[in-house]
């Protein structure tokens, strides 16, 4: 009795969290969600206007699209890295760390700017395939898909080291000796004993991207083009352009059941218990 006393006590603590929660958060969303059924009037019309429409089904369809190529992308190029910091030496692993660490800090407008100064018709990576003879007029890097997947995958590589080396650092180096030790060569000794092995950090970081990407704004709104518009954007010209908030709220409630979808696809597939080992 006094232990359960004990725990009702320490509940309380939960109460300005939850508060916060449920005032900054979940209040909001549901009050956007409800107008989908609401605005302007009681129904179901916001959900028919969005199947009606080419507009939407295409925009939602490039969102998936993005979000599809934006994840193997980063995969691939967080992988080095992590197997670096797991692997390599105290001072390696430090400064990898510090790297990585130090764009995940700045604020995610600054690091947008940045890359559009990278990837403008003058900016740094122009001026270099110029000077060295590589091409003979500036690239199209911005404002097109190259520019939307440049800014994405630098701004999401963090969501997948970490959960990586998180990963890769639990790995015995013993495994992989005993699997050459019983004659597997180095590259089946990667595919069948360390990748299964990173699994749990792999399927997090992957789905941490995906659903990050399914929701930006920023990032295709100042580095896209006109046909990489995404969801997130079409929400935000529906309230402030339109004020529709009845299509606004059928548009959020097909993104938050597309990230739903995903999630259970997980748990059927991998299970969420895996993922969080």
């Amino acid at each position: 009795m006094e232990a359960r006393l004990r725990l009702d006590r320490k509940a309380w603590l939960l109460l300005p969290a939850a508060l916060t929660i449920g005032v900054a958060f979940l209040l909001p969303v549901g009050w956007l969600l409800s107008r989908a059924f609401t605005d302007p009037q009681p129904g179901f019309q916001n959900f028919e206007l969005l199947w009606q429409r080419p507009v939407y089904m295409r925009v939602m369809g490039n969102t998936l699209w993005i979000a599809a190529i934006v994840t193997p992308v980063t995969v691939l190029l967080a992988f080095p890295v992590a197997h670096l910091m797991a692997h390599g030496s105290p001072q390696m692993r430090r400064w990898l760390i510090f790297l990585v660490l130090v764009p995940f800090w700045t604020s995610l407008l600054v690091r947008a700017f940045a890359t559009a100064i990278l990837l403008q018709r003058h900016g740094v990576i122009n001026s270099f395939l110029l000077g060295f003879g590589i091409v003979e007029e500036p690239l199209p890097l911005l404002y097109n898909i190259t520019g939307l997947l440049a800014g994405c995958v630098q701004v999401l590589l963090p969501f997948v080291i970490f959960p990586l080396y998180s990963s890769m650092a639990r790995i015995d180096p013993a495994y992989m000796r005993a699997a050459s030790t019983l004659g597997a060569s180095p590259v089946r000794s990667f595919f069948r004993v360390y990748l299964p092995l990173t699994l749990p950090g792999l399927v997090t970081g992957a789905t941490l991207v995906f659903v990050s990407t399914l929701g930006y704004y920023i990032i295709p709104a100042m580095l896209g083009g006109a046909r990489q518009q995404m969801i997130a954007q079409l929400i935000q010209d529906q309230i402030a352009t339109f004020g529709n908030w009845g299509v606004a709220g059928a548009l959020s409630i097909v993104l938050l059941g597309a990230t739903a979808v995903l999630l259970l696809l997980l748990q059927l597939t991998v299970g969420l218990k895996e993922i969080a080992r």
